[in-house]
């Protein structure tokens, strides 16, 4: 199997494309200003298990299809784009929570888990970054390159789990102090929605 050595150097990078500012790590950082700390925990985690799915296409071989493929890299950034301009309405025309506690309960937990699913599941760009990304760290000699993909993407979702946690942790903190007010509930409803509408737009009009 891999060295000690290049787990460490992997792992060291991901946390380093973990705090770069992208998709993911903004979703989480909504999501949890606008529902509290566990909601970007659940998100976390839905944005973890979809590195799955990313994880295994590549470890298959499935992501070289997205890559000669414009239509299937067409048709999945057309509805992850379409899922961001959905949550971007949704968030824009929900009304501020009720500051005596009352009202409408929060996002269920699966809603929550299934937002960060879709969320990373319908970005191509994932896939592609993984069959560019995961294989530099791969040694032949070393074993399966299958079972080796396979331990990165791990690696990739431990690295994933401990800076988007801590990012939904202090974004959680921040959202308490801001949902006091009904006028900062609807600013951060509206930042949110334009955020993700933004996500929604570069997703859109980037390259396949």
């Amino acid at each position: 199997m891999l060295p000690a050595e290049t787990l460490g150097l992997f792992f060291v990078a991901s946390v380093a494309l973990g705090l770069a500012p992208g998709p993911d790590n903004l979703f989480v950082l909504t999501q949890s200003a606008l529902h509290g700390r566990v909601a970007g925990l659940l998100v976390t985690l839905g944005l973890c298990t979809g590195l799955l799915v990313h994880t295994a296409a590549v470890a298959l071989g499935v992501a070289a299809i997205f890559k000669t493929s414009p239509l299937a890299f067409t048709l999945l950034k057309a509805a992850g784009a379409a899922y961001l301009l959905y949550l971007a309405w949704m968030t824009l025309r929900a009304p501020p929570m009720p500051l005596d506690g009352s009202g409408p309960p929060a996002l269920g937990a699966r809603q929550l888990y299934a937002r960060g699913i879709v969320m990373n599941v319908t970005n191509p760009k994932v896939t592609i970054f993984f069959l560019a990304f995961l294989p530099q760290f791969t040694d032949p000699a070393r074993g399966s390159p299958t079972l080796q993909v396979l331990l990165l993407g791990a690696v990739f979702m431990l690295s994933t789990l401990l800076v988007f946690g801590s990012i939904a942790w202090a974004a959680g903190f921040i959202g308490e102090r801001l949902r006091r007010s009904a006028r900062a509930q609807l600013a951060m409803n509206r930042i949110a929605a334009l955020v993700f509408a933004a996500l929604a737009l570069r997703l859109a009009l980037s390259p396949a």
